[in-house]
């Protein structure tokens, strides 16, 4: 038995560069967790809130838990508020800011990567000087020449304008320089046009690139409140933010909370479940942009 323990006690011990990279490790994961339990902690809160009855929201000390959980809240969203038709109005607005920026910010990033012409680097710096300007001084005058073509509360007024952004620009001209140019070669030898090289192998080489840019643009527009706001009159148009407002604002002091929390919790799903189906090719595209 000595023998043993003097035999385990000779062991040597892990090398330096292992303990780093375990002690290295660990702290990251510690790291990973806390940042989660900061991010997920509202939202969790947010649903347990909407679970419970009246007397347990204000109720004191805090119920972590409800004790008698109910899904009257939910029900109560559906009925007292057009929820299904502002789901409907953001859904489409949505879709379609996230169809026109794909379009229009890859016609725009893919002569700025691949092609060689004079004033290409002005160009780009101009777009990313956009950056720099504050969109709130875009709403009135925008806001007035919609109103003059008669188009103010409308679908288009709502997607149209926020179709490009210089951020997606910037994003897919980084992609698109990572390719390869012998891929353009070998695709102009074969007969291919820059249009048929654009759809045919710069578009499936770049999904990573253009999910990156589609979830950006689709939360976005989703969780867009200000110029809905503005540019919406009645239900017809008016958005899940918007509607929102409109439900705190008409709600009764004693349900305000419950009915809050439920319609917000019924507001996140689609931007949730949007982000999980493209995640592999969010991450790739973030991790891969602008590694030559």
């Amino acid at each position: 038995m000595a023998a043993r323990f003097a035999t385990r006690a000779r062991q040597p011990a892990l090398p330096p560069l292992l303990t780093s990279i375990l002690v290295s490790r660990a702290f990251l994961y510690g790291m990973m967790f806390t940042v989660g339990i900061i991010w997920g902690a509202p939202l969790l809160w947010m649903v347990i809130t909407s679970l419970k009855p009246p007397e347990e929201i204000f109720a004191y000390p805090v119920n972590w838990l409800p004790h008698a959980p109910t899904l009257s809240y939910y029900v109560g969203v559906f009925q007292r508020f057009p929820m299904l038709l502002w789901f409907r109005n953001s859904m489409i607005v949505a879709t379609i800011t996230t169809s026109l920026t794909l379009v229009v910010d890859t016609l725009a990033a893919y002569p700025l990567a691949r092609l060689q012409f004079r004033g290409r680097r002005v160009i780009l710096l101009v777009i990313l000087s956009t950056f720099l300007l504050p969109r709130e001084i875009l709403l009135v005058p925008l806001f007035l020449g919609l109103s003059r073509l008669g188009i103010s509360d409308s679908y288009f007024s709502l997607s149209v304008p926020a179709a490009a952004n210089a951020f997606g620009v910037f994003l897919l001209t980084q992609f698109f320089g990572t390719l390869p140019a012998e891929l353009e070669d070998a695709a102009t030898i074969d007969g291919c046009t820059r249009l048929g090289f654009l759809w045919r192998i710069v578009v499936p080489l770049s999904r990573p690139a253009l999910a990156s840019v589609a979830i950006f643009t689709f939360v976005g527009s989703w969780n867009e409140f200000f110029w809905p706001l503005i540019v919406t009159n009645t239900d017809k148009t008016r958005t899940v933010p918007v509607g929102l407002s409109a439900l705190v604002a008409s709600a009764g002091m004693s349900t305000s909370f419950g009915i809050t929390m439920a319609a917000a919790g019924v507001a996140t799903l689609p931007a949730v479940i949007f982000f999980l189906i493209l995640q592999r090719y969010f991450v790739r595209g973030i991790a891969t942009t602008g590694l030559k």
